[in-house]
This record gives C-alpha cells, structure tokens and sequence, in this order.
C-alpha cells in the first residue's frame, strides 16, 4: 500500500506577522500559538543552544493522530535568528504540545491533517462540518423525495450562505501564482516585541500523487518527471547496465539526490512534507541516528520534513516587518523524528481525567546543500 504524502503548499500572507491564531492553524513563520498559557515551557526550550537568543517559529503544525485519538497535538519547529547560528544544525529544536487524551471524536486518517478551526483569511476555508454532512445526507436522499425535509434544506441554505458571507473569496486558483497573496482581515496582535519573527503565510494541504493518477503539474514535462521518480524507485534493486553507466559515469550524480529534486520539481512549491510514520525523501544517503523518545524511551520515526522552497518564500517578503531572515541557511531539506508512541509530555500519568497540556522536545535532522558550503 502506497503511503500517503501531505504536502504544505503556500497560502496567503498574514497582514501582520505578530498577529495571533490558534494551535489548529498551520503555519510558516510568525510567532507560535501556545494551546494554553499554562504550558510550563522550561526556560531554555525556547532559547538557542549556541549563543542563549530566544528562538524564532519556522513552522507550525496542526498533527493530530487519529489511531492514538490524539487530536490535541502540534508541533512547533524552532530556530535561532542569528545568522551565525542558524547554519549549525543545534540552534534548531522541534517542540511536540500535546494533551494526551482530549477525549474528543477525532475524524480522517492516521496521517491525515485535519483543520480543525477556520483559519483567519485562508485561501482555502475548509467547509463547515454541519454543511458537508447535510450535503452528504441529500445525496443520499435524492431517491427517496417523500423524506425529503425542506425545512432543513432551507436551514442549511441560511447556514451556507451566513458562512459564504463571512469568508473571504476564494482567489482565482490556489496554485495560479508562486507566492503567497496579502490577506485583508487584520487579527489581533501579540505585542511582545522581545519573540524574534520570521514573515508569515499560512498553509493549505495537497496530497502528493500516486504513480498512475492524475497530479497538479501543469505541463506534460513536469508529469513526466514524477513517473520517472517512481521508476526509479520501483527499480531501485534491479541493475540496468544503462542507467549504471548513467549515474556511475558522471561526475558527480547521486541517484538519492535526483530523486529528491525530482519529486522536489513535481511540486517546486513545497514548504514541508508530511507523512505520519512514513518515508523521508532524503537528498543524501548519510543519515544520522536520531536516537529515542528523551521521556519514555521508545523509538522516534519519521513525521515531516521541511523543503527548500520554503526559503525562497521567507526572502520573497523583505519589507522590514520580520527581524530575522533565513539568509544563512544552506539545507536541502530538515527532517523531523517524533516518538512513535506519542507519549504524553504532561505528569498526568497517561491517564485521560487527569490530562493537562505538556511539550517535550523532539529530534531534526538536517541535510545542507554541500554546493554551498564548500
């Protein structure tokens, strides 16, 4: 069975970039929306390694996990502003807040990314859970006209329309253009100046497709790419004398970074990538050992990774509104390593009425773009 990739795409940008949203919102740069004020965050979780500077948010993401019923979870990755420390891979961290049990219905699949709450001016606005189940329900119904309850069609038309009236229009087409749109609402601030900022835009979600579907590349050459991506996957084991003078011969090919900018090319847009306990797409062959859970000893497995594109996307900003900018950074791609028992960081003792939020800080592993340290 095919594993099922969610890629971050770029949505518009927030008018502010101090402005506040929720622990649902997924987002890139800003500062972090805390679950709780009352999260009892050790001092030096939020500080850089290298030089104590209080860290800035690069990403962050709503993760629920259904199969553990786990919908309270977010993750926050973090790094040092300076630029003489954001090149060297310690002054990076990834916090997982999380309430282990939040006793709530959790919907969607396993590694699925569930906007739980409407994003302020998303360029995307999930539909309304009651709308799309009465949708769903009139389907159904369509064969059986004497249960048909017109009443509660013409419920469901005010709730639309209330709904359509107080979201912003969609803009033409969500991939039509390569950087993020300025939103128009302006929400409310944090005003602490002390938190380092990166410029923000919020994120909407498309899934990665399979080999033999239809994908989002928009020309013929780009739909080539990704079948050649999974060629070259499916024929990994088998040696082709062809494509063994191919890659052995030229200077400088590795088979694991073509694939990576292949599959980066198929969607050039892509901020992260996320698949719950499923496969990186490595840019190298090295990898590090990412080691287990600091709070109960189980092994980490793979969750996200952030993409290069989302570099280009933080420099496309400079207006002066961001006190910090990715100009040092040089990686291809930052892999990030949850516990893959989702323990719970709180001192609840895993038990669901005695809950509280807690974080515990989890593992990233960066891949640098040798070309530009050499």
């Amino acid at each position: 069975m095919t594993e099922e990739v969610h890629l971050g795409l770029p949505g518009p940008w927030a008018e502010d970039y101090r402005e506040k949203a929720d622990h649902y919102t997924t987002k890139i740069g800003g500062v972090p929306d805390w679950p709780t004020e009352d999260l009892g965050i050790e001092p030096e979780l939020l500080q850089c390694r290298l030089c104590g500077s209080r860290l800035c948010l690069v990403a962050q993401v709503y993760a629920p996990v259904a199969k553990l019923n786990i919908e309270e979870r977010t993750l926050y990755l973090l790094v040092c502003p300076a630029s003489k420390c954001s090149a060297n891979p310690k002054s990076w961290k990834v916090l997982r807040a999380q309430k282990c049990n939040s006793g709530m219905r959790t919907n969607g699949s396993v590694d699925e990314l569930v906007q739980r709450k409407e994003n302020v001016c998303s360029s995307q606005p999930p539909p309304s859970d009651s709308v799309g189940r009465h949708n769903e329900e009139n389907k159904s119904n369509n064969s059986n006209d004497d249960d048909f309850d017109l009443d509660a069609l013409a419920e469901a038309l005010e709730q639309a329309a209330t709904l359509a009236s107080s979201t912003k229009k969609k803009t033409k087409s969500k991939r039509a253009n390569n950087v993020p749109t300025r939103c128009a609402a302006v929400k409310e601030k944090v005003n602490d100046l002390s938190i380092p900022v990166l410029p923000c835009f919020y994120i909407y979600f498309d899934k990665e497709k399979s080999r033999g579907k239809s994908n989002v590349c928009s020309t013929s050459n780009e739909t080539v790419l990704v079948e050649e991506i999974m060629d070259m996957e499916n024929d990994e084991q088998e040696k082709w004398e062809g494509e063994k003078y191919e890659y052995d011969s030229a200077p400088g090919a590795d088979r694991t970074f073509l694939k990576f900018k292949k599959r980066l090319d198929a969607y050039p847009q892509q901020c992260f990538r996320y698949s719950y306990a499923g496969k990186p797409l490595l840019a190298a062959k090295y990898s590090q050992d990412v080691g287990t859970c600091k709070l109960c000893g189980s092994p980490r497995h793979y969750e996200l990774q952030l993409m290069s594109p989302l570099s280009y996307f933080l420099d496309q900003a400079g207006d002066g509104s961001s006190n910090c900018a990715p100009n040092a950074w040089s990686w291809l791609t930052l892999v990030v390593y949850s516990c893959s028992k989702n323990c719970c960081p709180s001192s609840c003792g895993g038990k669901p009425a005695n809950c509280r939020w807690g974080v515990a800080e989890e593992e990233i592993m960066i891949q640098e773009d040798e070309a530009c340290n050499a």
